[in-house]
């Protein structure tokens, strides 16, 4: 909304802000009883762990009815910048974007005033967090031609350039851009004038053409508004000059965010490239105390690929519950669809266009092959090696340890050719980039299976002393069919025939590693020296989703580890070797009574066996700067 001019004239001539309102009392600006703490003096900010997947990027809305002339109460502002500090190393917080409408006017005495409580609780400096405050119509009127103004010289470059994040502002100095480091990557903050000139514009254009490959948030007053009351944001007028001209073709803008109108209010945005834009609007002015400086926090979570979003006020928050008014009891969080909210951001997919994640160069084998290891295959050298390619029947999988286990491929049950084929999909962390396609149906229809020859040294080999099983593996999705206890690895025979007799049944193989039909992975192991059935369980494997599968025993029990973790349902039953019967290993399918029934569905990749229990840092997933004993 546009100042009043007349009123704001009339308070540049008389009014004074005395040094003591950043201050106030709380209790004396408002009807509450309880008042909270007064704000601390600024101390050096917490650390901040720029390479945690997991970091916040903090937003202020619209301060405006704080600094309204002389009505003006900074101390919400200074308990949400002073939370800030104190809580930047718990919430590990990169950033703050204050969303314009710092004041209600522009007057020097408001803005001044503002300046005060930011450089009292969060002075711009190397050890402090970083932020960008960009004007709002209150702040300011017309373009950012304006020329010179009270925002302009507290909040201008002047202050930006000792924020250790900025790394330059626009010619007019109202716009500025920030290049942030969180998550182990850079990010770009673009912080905007309310209002662009052509200037202006070309200007945020070029920040964003000469820095293509850093993911963006864009922070200006004004984008979207939520006039409906639902929650659903649109474009509005001006919004939509950003968005044609300045965002929709460029894809490394994710996420806006913008006060100026209320009620709240989010949408996504499909952008040329056909991926979404998240444009959100924050303000809290209309509500108690003029939002009570109202913090929304967002929680970027890398690994989950998800950013959870919550709204509140500090400031009310330090008032003991018992002591709170109604309205503050209230207004002290905001949790409807618009505040309290969680949305996708998966960098490896969202990303993709102009920043493909970088995927670790092929391993050569001998740098993953050592004295313990027992077999290593992969399937990178398979002879015309090529997307979807078929992998014919009497293919040989050379053993890569040189212990001479090398696996030979053949169709079970009614297999045709198609049932096992060669791809380059891989886990990002695999030491080869290829894998085998194994199309395994339920009988009589079978699939495919890689198998040992007659004698090979694995067949008979008991692993006494301990071992760890590797293969990396996914599900297809959607993971359609009925593929209930389809085999992933095992060794042939029955675990009866070796003198088992307190399994399920005796017709099962002393060892295998199989899924069941919740797409939990099941191993079932009959160890060398006991008459026992230890049989270990994971979670559910995620369609669509390559995992590591690594299966430790230390001589005395087995553990199940899936990406590098260890799960849950690992039973302590002593697990001493494996019951081996001389007889093939097998990779893609188990056998009952003998007979392999339906093979594996999916991808398999690299696959090793170690005669000793790993440690997660010797996996093959591990990062190639791991020790590797083996």
């Amino acid at each position: 909304m546009t100042p009043d001019l007349s009123r704001r004239a009339l308070i540049a001539s008389g009014l004074t802000v005395p040094a003591a309102a950043a201050a106030a009392s709380p209790a004396a600006a408002s009807p509450a009883s309880a008042s909270p703490a007064q704000p601390r003096a600024a101390a050096a900010g917490g650390p901040f762990d720029a390479d945690s997947p997991r970091f916040t990027l903090a937003v202020l809305p619209d301060t405006q009815y704080l600094f309204d002339a002389d009505a003006a109460d900074p101390a919400p502002l200074a308990a949400t910048l002073a939370w800030l500090r104190e809580h930047r190393a718990e919430e590990n917080i990169a950033f703050l974007a204050h969303l314009g409408d710092v004041t209600e006017h522009g007057t020097e005495a408001e803005t001044a005033l503002a300046a005060r409580v930011f450089d009292t609780e969060l002075p711009p400096g190397r050890r402090n967090l970083p932020h960008a405050v960009v004007a709002g119509n209150h702040d300011v009127s017309g373009e950012d031609t304006r020329g010179a103004t009270p925002f302009l010289h507290h909040f201008g470059p002047g202050r930006a350039a000792r924020v250790p994040t900025h790394r330059g502002s626009s010619p007019d100095g109202y716009s500025s851009h920030h290049v942030v480091r969180a998550g182990g990557r850079d990010w770009l903050v673009l912080a905007l004038d309310w209002r662009l000139s052509e200037a202006g514009l070309a200007w945020a254009g070029r920040v964003l053409d000469e820095n293509p490959s850093l993911p963006t948030v864009l922070v200006s007053h004004e984008l979207v508004s939520a006039d409906g009351g639902d929650g659903t944001a649109q474009l509005s007028e001006y919004g939509r000059r950003l968005w044609e001209e300045l965002v929709r073709g460029r894809d490394q803008v994710f996420l806006t965010l913008n006060g100026h109108f209320w009620p709240v209010g989010r949408t996504v945005l499909t952008n040329d490239a056909g991926n979404p834009v998240h444009a959100h609007l924050a303000n809290y002015q209309d509500r108690y105390y003029g939002g009570a400086a109202a913090l929304r926090l967002y929680r970027f979570d890398l690994e989950r690929g998800v950013v959870d979003v919550e709204t509140f006020s500090p400031w009310l928050r330090s008032v003991p519950e018992e002591e709170r008014t109604p309205l503050q009891r209230e207004e002290v969080e905001r949790t409807s669809g618009a505040d309290r909210f969680s949305f996708e951001l998966v960098p490896a997919r969202r990303f993709a266009g102009f920043a493909p994640p970088v995927v670790p160069d092929p391993r050569p084998a001998p740098t993953v092959v050592g004295p313990h290891t027992a077999a290593y295959w992969r399937f990178d050298a398979l002879p015309g090696a090529a997307e979807g390619a078929v992998v014919a029947a009497g293919t040989v999988v050379e053993d890569l340890s040189g212990n001479g286990n090398d696996l030979t491929a053949r169709l079970i049950g009614a297999g045709t050719a198609g049932a096992l084929t060669w791809s380059a999909e891989h886990h990002d962390g695999q030491p080869a980039h290829a894998s085998l396609r194994f199309d395994g149906r339920k009988d009589p229809d079978g699939g495919a299976v890689l198998e040992t020859a007659p004698g090979a040294p694995l067949n008979s080999e008991t692993f006494l002393s301990g071992f760890t099983i590797e293969v990396f593996l996914k599900l297809p999705d959607p993971f359609t069919g009925d593929h209930a206890w389809m085999g992933v690895l095992s060794w042939e025979g029955r675990n009866g025939d070796a003198g088992k007799t307190q399994g399920y049944s005796p017709d099962e193989p002393t060892c295998s590693l199989n899924v069941s039909p919740e797409r939990f992975l099941q191993f079932v192991l009959y160890p060398e020296l006991d008459d026992l059935n230890p049989t270990s369980w994971t979670h559910a494997l995620d369609p669509g989703r390559w995992v590591h599968v690594a299966i430790v025993n230390d001589g005395r029990r087995s553990v199940v580890h899936v990406e590098g973790s260890r799960t849950a349902r690992n039973p302590s039953t002593l697990a001493r070797g494996i019951a081996t019967l001389g007889k093939p290993f097998a990779l893609g399918a188990t056998q009952s009574e003998e007979v392999f029934g339906q093979g594996f569905h999916g991808w398999v990749g690299d696959v090793r066996i170690s005669s000793r229990a790993l440690e997660p840092g010797e996996f093959l997933s591990a990062p190639v700067t791991a020790t590797r004993e083996d």
